[in-house]
């Protein structure tokens, strides 16, 4: 149990990440933070995540609640509950933090954590980014990263429904 309580330590509530995000600045850690739904967890995701992480000390996760994923996708999303979701993003090593946000933007999270470095994937290119103003406001910067291809989780729950026809 002792690694599943480690796993579940790296989620936090807003006001317990606030007081963990004083610790982390006082050490001057670089803090990268992106965000998603993350409903089927996968190659891509798995792969994205380790890449931002590579650009700083610490990576922060926020994650859509069920609530926000459902006006987001629709009626028949998440597949995963927003506690499931959570702790398989917790468990993965180069992941600092995740913190569940209940809004269909991060924006008042990334007010919160004001990342040194925010995060995209490569879709987001040349589109604008929530909260890269705040980014970019305290000096910071917005960095996209090439997605995995074949890897995306409306393809995964796609072909799943398929086999189940």
């Amino acid at each position: 149990m002792e690694r599943l309580n480690h796993i579940k330590s790296k989620i936090y509530s807003w006001d317990h990440l606030q007081r963990q995000l004083a610790i982390w600045r006082f050490k001057d850690k670089k803090i990268v933070f992106s965000n998603g739904c993350f409903d089927v967890l996968h190659l891509g995701h798995v792969e994205y995540l380790a890449k931002a992480r590579e650009l700083g000390d610490l990576l922060i996760v926020g994650l859509n609640s069920d609530d926000s994923v459902r006006r987001l996708k629709g009626a028949h999303r998440p597949v995963n509950k927003e506690v499931a979701r959570a702790v398989l993003l917790a468990a993965l090593s180069f992941v600092d933090a995740v913190v569940v946000f209940d809004t269909d933007t991060p924006y008042e999270l990334i007010k919160l954590v004001q990342p040194d470095i925010l995060v995209k994937g490569k879709d987001y290119e040349g589109k604008e980014i929530v909260g890269s103003d705040i980014v970019k406001t305290h000096g910071g910067h917005v960095e996209t990263i090439e997605l995995t291809r074949g890897y995306s989780t409306s393809h995964t729950i796609e072909l799943a429904q398929k086999v189940h026809i």
